[in-house]
């Protein structure tokens, strides 16, 4: 059985690779045993965000997006669940809370479906509490002790610099990313992002160490949303990041004073 469970490891593992490098590299950068526990939940966001994107169809969307939620539903009740190279391992790291929360993020991400805008700003910080938000605190939960508003601002932050990045392209679909996208109110976002930031890291007593390893996936989210302030320009041109080596070095500094 434990080769079963190492091979479904391995699995979820080149998922994220492939599909979210720069949260692989973070999860490289942590202790072995936390990689068990993260690889899973992060394969598991990789399937759910990618499942509007791969079809036209918005009913077929929706129902590989309620194949997930089932999967979830399953974990939340404690009985059998599904034999998937995903969806097993999920269940050996997450108890009902958890799996619960995944199913918000999951219900969140219909957004993705359709090319509605969002209603207003308070649906869009909703969005991305819901997604990236719930994702830090549930992958921090299970590794350890952690104050759930905490953990949700640092995801709120680092969902919040990934969609900046990310505005050219939802652009070029046809979606409308942004309440407003004018220069002065994206300078505004980014400074909110950072303000969460900021008020996240006050509390860092608040996280154990053992949790703490969750939130170094938001190592970039910092240098982005302080472009994205300064130089909101940064943002439709799609110039927002650091260097290949900035990146890396910043990541390693992290892991290693294990201040996130």
């Amino acid at each position: 059985m434990s080769d079963v469970i190492d091979q479904d490891i391995a699995a979820c593992a080149g998922i994220v690779q492939r599909g979210d490098p720069d949260r692989f590299a973070a999860v490289m950068a942590v202790k072995p045993a936390a990689r068990d526990v993260l690889f899973p939940i992060y394969a598991f966001n990789v399937e759910v965000a990618r499942a509007p994107w791969v079809t036209q169809e918005t009913m077929i969307a929706e129902m590989r997006l309620q194949w997930w939620r089932d999967g979830l539903s399953e974990i939340i009740a404690g009985g059998d669940v599904r034999r998937h190279e995903v969806v097993t391992p999920l269940a050996g790291v997450l108890d009902a809370h958890g799996a619960g929360v995944l199913d918000w993020l999951v219900e969140a991400r219909r957004w993705d479906i359709y090319k509605d805008p969002f209603e207003d700003q308070a649906h869009f910080e909703r969005y991305l509490m819901q997604t990236a938000g719930g994702l830090m605190y549930i992958a921090a939960r299970a590794l350890g002790d952690v104050r759930e508003d905490v953990a949700r601002d640092v995801g709120y932050a680092q969902g919040l610099a990934n969609w900046l990045q990310a505005i050219p392209a939802l652009e070029s679909q046809k979606r409308v990313p942004l309440v407003d996208g004018r220069p002065e109110a994206v300078a505004a976002l980014a400074q909110d992002g950072l303000r969460r930031l900021k008020k996240a890291r006050a509390a860092r007593g608040a996280v154990s160490s053992a949790a703490g390893q969750a939130l170094l996936a938001g190592w970039q989210a910092e240098t982005i949303l302080k472009q994205a302030a300064q130089e909101p320009h940064r943002v439709i041109e799609g110039a927002l990041g650091a260097s290949e080596f900035g990146r890396r070095a910043g990541l390693m500094a992290r892991a290693l004073s294990g201040r996130w």
